[in-house]
């Protein structure tokens, strides 16, 4: 996939709408992360790049796959599959990176690959599922959408890539 911007996208006919009352939620790019399918905020998205095995920093996490130049903007590389516990996967000409501005630092995400941008109304959303601390953090899980048959894990994208433990912002940056 040649890199690209978001709305051409929607261009391409890739948006869908779902048909509900109620004022609209907002707009969602949708990623798969093996079987499951994830949304986040489309406002966070700058742009969407085929994966290239970015230059590996000494000592970082594992879910850190290391940096790579954007256009001369040193950018950390997260593999989303690591970070959130789902077993790795080899890359393939179908994974991408989800380029993001996340609290005007960019940041990017691998994913295994985009399907598409969604418009979702707030009757389409549903609250996440409280599940024990202890054993599941859906801190980062702002709901479940649901599209036909689809269901989408709707994430907080800004607080999990700002979060202390992924060590991308400066302290009094993620505040």
């Amino acid at each position: 996939m040649e890199a690209s911007n978001v709305p051409a996208l929607r261009q391409q006919g890739a948006v869908a709408t779902t048909k509900a009352q109620g004022p609209a939620s907002g707009e969602y790019l949708t990623f798969r992360l093996g079987s499951e399918e994830y949304g986040i905020d489309i406002l966070k998205v700058q742009e969407i790049r085929s994966y290239e095995a970015p230059t590996r920093i000494a000592n970082a996490p594992d879910f850190i796959k290391g940096v790579v130049n954007l256009r001369g903007v040193i950018v950390p590389i997260v593999d989303l599959r690591l970070k959130l516990g789902c077993p790795s996967a080899e890359y393939n000409s179908f994974t991408v990176v989800i380029v993001l501005n996340v609290k005007n630092r960019v940041v990017g995400a691998v994913v295994d690959s985009v399907s598409d941008v969604l418009e979702l109304n707030r009757d389409a959303i549903k609250p996440a599922p409280e599940l024990s601390a202890a054993s599941v953090d859906t801190s980062f899980i702002t709901g479940i959408g649901s599209v036909g048959e689809r269901m989408l894990i709707l994430m907080d994208i800004e607080g999990l890539m700002s979060s202390a433990e992924m060590g991308l912002m400066d302290a009094a940056i993620a505040a």
